[in-house]
């Protein structure tokens, strides 16, 4: 089977529970997902401020380890790198993780404190921008997969797809 990629997002119930979803897909700019993938988390460590990657790394990880399809690209609901002085995000522990052999790209909806404007891209009519990180690929060409995904909006479809599934009720 040809390489594909996936984007991941994780839903936090109020019981300590969680749901992952991921979507595979082949094309960047397409709204066609090659498969769904859905899975619960009975309990996830409590947050620590500063630690996100404690809580969700487990997810993401428990879910990549169900894709049978070899890995691309893997797109997260955060940050990879934090900051002007690129300290390691999700994205970087998630990298790690994997043997540092599959690119991560991180696309944020809100700016961390010092994130740098070349992680900015506008998408759609809106005026907020989007963050993009990423380990294992050129920023660049991270910021074009993301800016040419999908979607009239800022949220390209996929991401917005995936973010709904993981929000399914338990």
């Amino acid at each position: 089977m040809f390489p594909v990629n996936l984007a991941l997002d994780v839903y936090y119930h109020p019981d300590d529970s969680a749901t992952v979803a991921g979507l595979l897909f082949d094309d960047w700019e397409s709204d066609q997902v090659a498969e769904t993938l859905l899975k619960s988390i009975p309990e996830v460590a409590e947050y620590e401020p500063g630690q996100f990657y404690k809580r969700e790394l487990p997810c993401l990880l428990a879910l990549i380890a169900d894709v049978k399809p070899e890995l691309e690209t893997i797109v997260i609901d955060g940050y990879v790198t934090l900051g002007a002085d690129q300290r390691p995000g999700l994205g970087t522990c998630l990298y790690q993780e994997l043997g540092e052999e599959i690119p991560i790209i991180g696309v944020a909806k809100s700016r961390f404190n010092q994130t740098p404007s070349e992680t900015e891209i506008l998408r759609g009519n809106s005026q907020n921008p989007l963050f993009v990180t990423a380990l294992g690929i050129p920023l660049t060409e991270a910021r074009h997969k993301i800016q040419t995904m999908h979607g009239p909006y800022r949220i390209p479809t996929l991401l917005k797809q995936v973010d709904q599934l993981c929000r399914v009720e338990k």
